[in-house]
């Protein structure tokens, strides 16, 4: 079920009554099957997927807290982060790998006419969220293991944790010693952290819409066909797929806290305004905050501690899996490889120019460095995600040919030959604003504190804004595909 959907608008209202006129012991049973039913309505078939996947970490969970010996605790962590990847892998990687290995073979000249195509690997349906509960089980198992928690023994609320709706489709990433606890609390009504809620799926909904949606219907139409335009069009739509991603995934987040704090729960913020960045790796603790973790905590820092690997190669890695983390197709792989070189190039470029300047003596320049890695950071990712959201890696160097092309066509004759286009400038701009003095986490003090009368007259104008300015058309939230 999509939240900007119709049938969102009577399925949210009713869980929240429901869930506040039932008793505290019941709770946790309302939520598990209002997010199973709203998993449902994707694909029936895939209930059973995520049914078995929650099945397979909570006993292997407790199991190894029960082992007597190391060595069976391995196996047993072994056994579910193996299972774990190896559906991810079988529904999501096994026909970029099958393609991959034939296209290998037919380079070497092993087998010039390999035939991999007994199966229609594209029939295989790609189950909604899998990589984000998947990630959350495996951490949930490890983290066992490591003795961090104490395995839940209560079957329910551990599915529960598993599927919780807001969360379950695109993130956080929770971990459960956050979350699980949060269960057994007993949430009262409280008018206050109602209204903050709705306010921040409001603006969430707002973001998607208004902004994000409304910026897809140009980065759609130059990507489509990118040999049909030369130039500015091409450079304008790469920065306005850079906005969109981060709008798009900046409501969702927004979204899912704000459904969560109407209920009572706190998830932790995934999203905290990276376009304020100082440096990538400032970029990268503030974008999809929970992914980041995961890969620090479970990649990087284990790497980190065998001294035998350099540090620049486990940088490497991690943001390979980061790249294939989104995706199936070696245009993640070339983004995410992109990504994690130039923070190693950044990071030694950045340390040697602040110890020169500040060895002469040049502390303002050293300032102005911030600021100039800032502009070309901004165009490095905007630049690299060219490849994130191309089909093939073809279609990502066409669409990098066609933008060195100078057309002779400025931005001004794009903006006065689309009104469209220029409304969209101006909403960015604006929320561009609120984003750097409040964030999605605080916009709701633009509203609280103010009089009765005053909030009333701001809510009747953001609906107005929100019906006569939302794009007409439900399209997936973009982190939906991974």
């Amino acid at each position: 079920m999509l939240f900007n959907s119709f049938d969102f608008l009577w399925f949210f209202p009713l869980v929240v009554i429901v869930y506040y006129i039932l008793r505290h012991q019941y709770r946790w049973m309302w939520l598990l099957l209002a997010s199973y039913y709203f998993y449902f309505v994707w694909e029936p078939s895939l209930v059973l997927l995520l049914f078995v996947s929650t099945c397979i970490d909570y006993f292997c969970s407790i199991y190894i807290h029960r082992a007597r010996s190391q060595l069976q605790k391995k196996i047993l962590l072994y056994l579910s982060v193996c299972i774990n990847l190896g559906l991810l892998g079988f529904f999501k990687y096994l026909g970029f790998l099958t393609e991959t290995t034939q296209a290998i073979l037919q380079f070497f000249g092993v087998a010039k006419e390999v035939s991999m195509q007994t199966y229609d690997f594209d029939t295989i349906l790609l189950p909604i969220g899998i990589s984000f509960y998947t990630f959350q089980t495996i951490s949930y198992t490890i983290d066992v293991y490591r003795k961090r928690i104490v395995p839940v023994t209560h079957f329910g609320k551990y599915a529960l944790y598993v599927s919780f709706f807001p969360q379950l489709v695109a993130g956080p990433i929770e971990r459960a010693e956050r979350l699980l606890p949060q269960f057994d609390r007993e949430n009262k009504i409280n008018i206050p952290n109602i209204r903050k809620g709705l306010i921040m799926m409001g603006w969430g909904f707002f973001l998607k819409l208004v902004v994000a949606d409304r910026l897809g219907i140009f980065v759609d139409y130059v990507f489509a066909y990118p040999e049909g335009h030369k130039g500015i069009p091409l450079i304008l739509g790469s920065y306005f797929f850079t906005l969109q991603i981060y709008y798009d995934f900046s409501a969702y987040s927004t979204i899912a806290l704000g459904i969560a704090q109407v209920m009572g729960f706190t998830l932790m913020q995934n999203f905290d305004r990276p376009m304020f960045f100082k440096n990538m790796s400032d970029f990268w603790r503030r974008w999809h905050i929970s992914l980041m973790d995961f890969l620090g905590n479970y990649i990087y820092r284990p790497l980190a501690r065998k001294r035998k690997i350099p540090k620049g190669i486990i940088v490497l890695f991690v943001f390979l899996i980061n790249g294939l983390w989104h995706g199936a197709n070696w245009t993640f792989v070339i983004w995410g490889l992109l990504c994690g070189g130039y923070l190693l190039f950044e990071t030694w470029a950045r340390a040697n120019l602040y110890r020169f300047t500040i060895s002469k003596g040049w502390g303002r320049i050293s300032k102005l460095a911030t600021y100039f890695w800032w502009f070309v950071s901004i165009n490095f990712v905007a630049f690299t995600l060219i490849f994130f959201r191309s089909p093939t890696v073809e279609a990502a160097l066409g669409y990098l040919e066609s933008m060195m092309v100078y057309h002779g066509t400025a931005i001004t004759d794009v903006l006065k030959d689309d009104k469209e286009l220029l409304l969209t400038f101006v909403l960015v701009i604006v929320v561009q604003i609120i984003h750097y003095y409040k964030g999605n986490d605080r916009v709701y003090e633009l509203v609280t504190g103010r009089s009765v009368r005053m909030r009333w007259v701001g809510y009747i104008l953001f609906i107005i804004a929100l019906v006569f300015l939302s794009i007409n058309r439900q399209h997936n939230f973009i982190y939906f595909q991974f």
